[in-house]
C-alpha cells in the first residue's frame, strides 16, 4: 500500500465492485487502496484476496475496527434511500465517502475509477480543511497522565485516537453511556473485554464520584468534551444545562486545581459569544469558570467550535436521513447561515489550544467566511448526486441566530503563534460570580425553569434570549441548530 493511499472499504462484492477494486489496485496513484468488501451474501469470505468484513449495516464498527480512512458504495443497483443512509453511515464514521453511478450509466459503459462521484468536504465548507497539528502536543502528552470527559462522544472519542498516538501514560475515558464507551474503548484496544481501568463511567454532575476518580487516577491533562449542546431542547430545559454545562464544569476545574492537573481545556461554542441561547449562556459561563481558576496553578483555555460535519447528529446525518425519506429539507431560515468545521480540524484546535493554554484565554479557529445553510444544502446534494431538491423553510426556533459569530462584541481578539488560531479574551469575570452561581444551581436543582433563565441573565448581562414567532409549518425541522 502507498503511504498516500487512504485505506479503503468496499461497500458491495459484486461484479461491479471486483471490477473496481481490481480498478484500483491496478491505478495506486488514484490514492484508494482497497483493503476488504461489506457484502450481505453471509456465505462469502474473501473476494480478490481481501476479506470480506461483514454486512452492510456493520459498516461503523467495521471503519473503526480497520481504521478504514475511505468507503465506495459499489452496488450499482441499491435504492437511492439505501445509499443515502450508507453514505450517512460512512460520513459519520469520519470516512471520505464515494458512489458509483446509477446502474443504468453503468451498463452503458466499462466501470472505471473516472466514473466515481465524491462527498468532498471542502466542497461543503466552502474552503479547504486546515490542518493545525503540530509537534507540540505530542511532546506535552507524551508520558502523561490524560483524562477526556464526554469520551464516547464524537468529540471526545477523537481526541482519544489522538491522543492515544502520542505515547501518554494513559489515557482515561470517562462518560455516562457505557454503550459509548464500549464502542470507543473496542477501537482503540482491539478489545471488547471492558477489563481496563482507564475505562471509567461517571456523571459530571457528580462531585463526590469524579472527586474519587482524580483520587485514584491523578490525571496530568484534562479534555473536558462532556456536555449538553442540542439549542432547542436546552431552551425547553434550562436546568438541565445548568447541571451539565455550568456545574459539571464546575466540579472538573475546582477538581483539576485541587489536584494540580497541568492544564485542562474546555470544549465550548460559537455561541457562547454574545449569546441568546441557554446552549450558549451555559457554555459562556464555563468560560467564565475556566478563566477565573487559571491563575491557580492550572495553565486553563476554551475552545470554540462552530458545527462540527461529522458529529453526532451533525449536519451530514440529517440531510442524509431527509434525502433518503425523499421528503423536502427543512432549513430554518433563507438567509441563515453557520461556521463550519471538520472533527480533524476541531481536535486539532483543542490540542493545539492545550499548547498554548495559560491564563484562561478562549481560542477560536479560523474557519473562513460563514456557510449558507441553503447553499450547503445544494453542495451536499451535487456532492451526493441528488436532484430536484426542495427546500422547506421553517421559521427560527427560539434562542437561534440568524447568523453566527465568533466573538462578542466586548471581547478583544488576539493573534496566537499559530496563523489559523485566534484568542480572546472578554470582560473581567464579575465579582460577585461565586454567589451568583449558588443562587443558579438552586434554581436548576429546583427544576425552576423561570429562576433559572432570570439567574443566567443576571451573570450575562448581554444574554439577549430570542423568541422568534413560530412561523407555519407542517412539520418540526430536526435539532442540528439552523436546520
Amino acid at each position: 500500500m502507498s503511504e498516500q493511499a487512504l485505506p479503503t472499504l468496499l461497500i458491495g462484492a459484486g461484479d461491479a465492485a471486483r471490477e473496481l477494486a481490481r480498478a484500483l489496485l491496478a491505478a495506486p496513484e488514484y490514492g484508494l487502496a482497497p483493503i476488504g468488501f461489506l457484502d450481505d451474501n453471509a456465505d462469502l469470505e474473501t473476494v480478490l484476496d481481501l476479506p470480506v468484513f461483514g454486512r452492510l449495516d456493520d459498516l461503523r464498527e467495521v471503519a473503526a475496527a480497520t481504521r478504514a480512512k475511505a468507503a465506495l458504495v459499489a452496488i450499482p443497483s441499491l435504492p437511492a434511500s439505501r445509499i443515502a443512509e450508507l453514505v450517512n453511515a460512512a460520513a459519520a464514521s469520519g470516512l471520505l465517502v464515494r458512489h458509483l453511478p446509477s446502474f443504468l450509466a453503468a451498463v452503458e459503459r466499462d466501470i472505471v475509477v473516472s466514473d466515481l462521484r465524491g462527498i468532498r468536504v471542502d466542497e461543503l465548507l466552502g474552503r479547504r480543511e486546515l490542518h493545525v497539528t503540530s509537534d507540540k502536543p505530542r511532546t506535552i502528552i507524551r508520558g502523561k497522565r490524560v483524562l477526556v470527559t464526554g469520551a464516547g462522544g464524537s468529540i471526545g472519542s477523537e481526541l482519544c485516537r489522538q491522543i492515544s498516538r502520542f505515547e501518554p501514560a494513559a489515557v482515561y475515558l470517562l462518560d455516562h453511556d457505557e454503550s459509548n464507551l464500549h464502542s470507543v474503548y473496542l477501537d482503540l484496544a482491539g478489545s471488547g473485554l471492558l477489563d481496563s481501568d482507564e475505562i471509567i463511567i461517571a456523571d459530571i454532575r457528580d462531585q463526590p464520584r469524579l472527586a474519587m476518580v482524580f483520587d485514584k487516577f491523578r490525571p496530568e491533562i484534562v479534555f473536558h468534551a462532556a456536555a449538553h449542546k442540542h439549542l432547542p431542547l436546552l431552551e425547553r430545559h434550562p436546568g438541565e444545562a445548568v447541571k451539565s454545562n455550568v456545574l459539571g464544569t464546575q466540579h472538573l476545574v475546582d477538581l483539576a486545581v485541587e489536584h494540580g492537573v497541568e492544564r485542562f481545556v474546555l470544549i465550548s461554542t460559537d455561541k457562547a459569544a454574545d449569546p441568546t441561547s441557554v446552549l450558549g449562556a451555559s457554555k459562556r459561563i464555563a468560560e467564565l469558570i475556566v478563566r477565573r481558576s487559571a491563575r491557580c496553578g492550572t495553565a486553563m483555555a476554551s475552545v470554540r467550535f462552530g458545527n462540527v460535519l461529522g458529529s453526532r447528529g451533525s449536519v451530514l446525518a440529517v440531510l442524509a436521513s431527509q434525502f433518503a425519506s425523499r421528503q423536502a429539507i427543512t432549513v430554518t431560515h433563507p438567509d441563515v447561515t453557520r461556521f463550519f468545521m471538520t472533527i480533524e480540524e476541531a481536535v486539532g484546535l483543542v490540542l493545539e489550544a492545550m499548547t498554548m493554554a495559560a491564563d484562561g484565554e478562549t481560542f477560536v479557529l479560523d474557519m473562513g467566511e460563514p456557510v449558507s445553510i441553503v447553499e450547503l444544502v445544494h453542495r451536499y446534494a451535487a456532492a451526493a448526486n441528488v436532484a430536484n431538491v426542495e427546500i422547506e423553510f421553517t421559521g427560527l426556533r427560539p434562542g437561534e441566530k440568524l447568523n453566527e459569530k465568533l466573538f462578542s462584541d466586548a471581547e478583544t481578539t488576539l493573534p496566537t503563534p499559530h496563523a489559523k488560531i485566534y484568542a480572546t479574551r472578554g470582560v473581567d469575570v464579575p465579582a460577585d460570580l461565586s454567589s451568583l452561581l449558588t443562587e443558579l444551581y438552586a434554581a436548576a436543582n429546583r427544576n425552576d425553569d423561570e429562576a433559572t433563565v432570570k439567574v443566567l441573565h443576571r451573570i450575562l448581562p448581554d444574554y439577549q434570549a430570542t423568541a422568534h414567532p413560530v412561523a407555519p409549518r407542517q412539520r418540526d425541522a430536526p435539532y442540528p441548530d439552523g436546520f
